[in-house]
């Protein structure tokens, strides 16, 4: 387990990370709808706000002079990174097609070409690149520095139900204002992204908490984001009422991810915080 520090100074590395993840994100928070939002020139700045956590947790570190190397990049054991890599492969391939058999949407893999199947493969792997790199300025803050943290005075449940909650909360601006949305009403797509969020943060604290890395958790996110919005939004055909069933906005994925959450949530209580890495 990673050094523990003083619970006032844990609380106040806490506070400085908060702090600084909202201020320097409302830069970018401005600025992607300033510029016509995510699908156009805004989106040049989601590269920026999705480093805001990392480059906060760097400072924060800084600032209570505590040593960045406590971000956690130790690899860990490979049993993580294959739970990481097929976590979002199975929940969201369930979840897309009983949207499918349901009727609520079409599938369509023509979109892929001839060889849909080498196209998801290289998705998943050498396309993935990207999309990992993304996902690590955010892991770096949410799962690196805060997870970890509020472990040291939390219980598993509350370190992941707080640790969603904020994720979560830091998503609203650009959902609300920043055109991050599959184009349903404003208040279904947040609360059904925040169900998904919340959700699916206990198999990322679960993830870091266990592993004792945060690698794992980057391996996640980018999976996540890639087969979700590249592959399975990719192929889905509009019925009209899809969007409000598929994507991050959607009821089928909020609905998943309160099962993970349930299931993850019984995972980490049924060890001590003391018996895992952090």
């Amino acid at each position: 387990m990673e050094g523990r520090m003083p619970k006032n100074e844990n609380t106040k590395m806490i506070v400085t990370y908060l702090i600084l993840v909202f201020v320097i994100s409302s830069i970018f928070y401005y600025l992607i709808p300033a510029n016509g939002g995510i699908e156009s020139g805004g989106g040049a700045w989601v590269l920026p706000l999705m480093w805001t956590p990392a480059v906060a947790a760097f400072l924060t570190c800084l600032f209570n002079k505590e040593k960045i190397s406590t971000l956690g990049w130790g690899i860990g054991k490979p049993i993580y990174y294959l739970i990481a890599y097929f976590a979002p492969i199975i929940y969201a391939g369930l979840t897309y097609s009983v949207i499918w058999v349901a009727g609520l949407g079409g599938v369509d893999i023509s979109i892929f070409g001839s060889n849909p199947i080498a196209i998801v493969i290289n998705s998943l792997t050498i396309g993935l690149l990207p999309s990992l790199f993304l996902a690590l300025g955010e892991e770096i803050g949410w799962r690196g520095l805060l997870v970890p943290r509020l472990a040291q005075s939390l219980s598993f449940r509350n370190i992941a139900l707080l640790s969603g909650v904020i994720w979560g909360i830091w998503h609203i601006p650009v959902i609300v204002i920043g055109g991050y949305s599959s184009g349903t009403p404003t208040w279904y797509a947040v609360l059904c992204f925040l169900f998904l969020i919340i959700g699916v943060s206990f198999l990322f604290a679960w993830l870091r908490l266990k592993s004792g890395s945060l690698w794992p958790a980057v391996l996640l996110h980018a999976i996540h984001n890639t087969f979700i919005q590249s592959i399975l939004d990719g192929i889905t055909i509009d019925y009209g009422i899809t969007k409000f069933f598929t994507t991050e906005f959607g009821s089928g994925l909020a609905m998943m991810g309160l099962i993970l959450g349930t299931v993850f949530w019984l995972f980490g209580k049924a060890q001590k915080n003391d018996t895992m890495s952090t």
